[in-house]
């Protein structure tokens, strides 16, 4: 099941899967504290399997995050998914806390 929320609503706990689908790069450059990169390439039934619970998928903007839901929701349509929207750049407008590595 696809649920969606702003970003700016979402308030991430310790158990939360919060998947950042692009790729390595993007997400060094910036992200939202409790992410983690899944690259859209890489989610699969086997990865699925091995969180529990809600998973909370975000991008950029939203375009790759809505193509991650969509898929994760093919593979698995009981689990609640949820689509941040707005993304990364709607968190950083928003004054939120965003990471990154830092890129020599």
């Amino acid at each position: 099941m696809i649920r969606e929320l702003a970003i700016t609503d979402f308030s991430a706990t310790a158990n939360d899967t919060v998947w950042d689908v692009r790729d390595s790069k993007a997400f060094a450059q910036g992200r939202i504290e409790s992410a983690k990169n899944q690259p859209l390439d890489t989610l699969t039934a086997e990865l699925l399997a091995t969180t529990d619970g809600t998973v909370y998928a975000l991008c950029g903007g939203g375009s790759k995050a809505a193509k991650a839901v969509a898929l994760l929701n093919e593979i698995d349509p009981n689990r609640d998914i949820v689509h941040l929207t707005g993304g990364t750049r709607a968190a950083k407008a928003a004054g939120m806390t965003i990471v990154s590595d830092n890129l020599s």
